[in-house]
């Protein structure tokens, strides 16, 4: 059976498993995978198990996350968000998540 998503994105996730949990803390996934200094991330749907390569500046991200906030997941990428941003500061994530407030991605 073929995967949904690309090698590169099951070689990240793998990676990720394997270093101890950059990509799950205490069993919880991460959704966000930053790369490109935040300029790109790989965004893992939970609800469809996909995996997608997205501009963190396009309205495809954005939707995206809106799929996920109305699955009840927005809490937690919120949290996800600042954690990046601190660990990150200057990568642009408060500017993601504002761009998804100002979509109103979170409400609801």
């Amino acid at each position: 059976m073929a995967s949904n998503t690309s090698k590169t994105a099951r070689a990240s996730v793998r990676a990720g498993q394997s270093t101890g949990g950059a990509l799950s803390v205490l069993g919880e996934y991460k959704y966000l995978i930053p790369l490109a200094n935040g300029r790109y991330a790989y965004v893992r749907n939970l609800t469809n198990g996909k995996t997608t390569h997205l501009s963190t500046a396009s309205d495809a991200f954005v939707e995206e996350i809106r799929v996920l906030a109305g699955a009840g997941h927005g809490t937690k990428i919120r949290a996800e968000l600042t954690a990046l941003h601190t660990s990150n500061p200057g990568h642009g994530w408060a500017d993601a998540e504002q761009r998804l407030v100002d979509a109103g991605v979170f409400e609801g």
